[in-house]
């Protein structure tokens, strides 16, 4: 069974830093591209970042370069997304997503690419 899970989230305030955790099991995970996603209130899901297989390729929204920084670790089966310089506009539910065709393309921000999401975890920037 597939399991996609995801941690680190909570409250900060503006300036502050966080690192997400994204935790698959259940996969080959060097196979997959894992991609970060965002959703804020009222708005619709948009792609934060997301890396390819060995490294590969990585991608960031406009909206988060130079700040955000994210990368995987093999054999522990993790992707990390390292979020620095936080500000109100980072807040927002963040779900980890992964897909099973990493040989085959390099990540993007279509969410229709991945087969497989965690349940999200809450980030709120605020003082």
């Amino acid at each position: 069974q597939v399991q996609v899970a995801e941690s680190g989230g909570g409250l900060v305030q503006p300036g502050g830093s966080l690192r997400l955790s994204c935790v698959t099991s259940g996969i080959k995970f060097d196979n997959y591209v894992i991609g970060w996603f965002r959703q804020a209130p009222g708005k619709e899901r948009e792609g934060v970042s997301c890396i390819g297989i060995n490294d590969g390729s990585e991608r960031y929204a406009d909206s988060v370069k130079g700040r955000f920084t994210i990368a995987r670790d093999d054999a522990k089966s993790t992707v990390y997304l390292q979020m620095n310089s936080l500000g109100p506009q980072d807040t927002g539910d963040y779900y980890c997503a992964a897909d099973r065709f990493g040989l085959f393309r390099l990540c993007a921000f279509d969410s229709y690419q991945y087969q497989h999401w965690g349940q999200g975890t809450e980030v709120t920037v605020s003082s």
